[in-house]
């Protein structure tokens, strides 16, 4: 009877690590995918919000210089630190006309690491540089 226990103890854990270590796999170093010495700058116009952990995404159309439009992803930090920063399901909204400051992949896909977001209106909140070895600017990023 005992034996049983600690098999069926031993499976739960198991089972339990394996569903966990997607999560675990899925988060990275911010300099195995971007690179602090490539900041960009966009604005443009918000087309899909996901509010997914570990980290949120904006998706915006970018006018180039050319006048051709770029769908970019714009990953954010998780939701819950965004939350506590002052964003909310509200704040970006599907139309909106935003800029974004951050840092570019370093595989040259139409991805970007958002650091401040600047909204319409002017306010500008920090989107967290997501990540291990994100770059810091020195300000306090809870007083944004």
């Amino acid at each position: 009877m005992q034996a049983q226990k600690l098999i069926r103890m031993a499976a739960a854990v198991a089972v339990a690590l394996a569903l966990g270590a997607g999560t675990v796999a899925a988060h990275h170093a911010f300099s195995a995918e971007f690179d602090a010495n490539r900041p960009v700058r966009f604005q443009g116009t918000v087309t899909k919000v996901e509010w997914i952990n570990p980290h949120a995404w904006i998706h915006m159309d970018v006018q180039m210089d050319d006048g051709s439009t770029e769908l970019w992803m714009i990953e954010c930090g998780n939701p819950h630190n965004l939350f506590r920063r002052g964003f909310n399901k509200d704040v970006i909204q599907i139309g909106m006309e935003i800029v974004v400051d951050g840092y570019g992949s370093k595989d040259g896909t139409r991805r970007a690491n958002g650091r401040d977001l600047t909204l319409p209106d002017g306010r500008t909140l920090f989107m967290g540089s997501s990540g291990t070895g994100a770059p810091r600017d020195g300000r306090d990023p809870t007083e944004r």
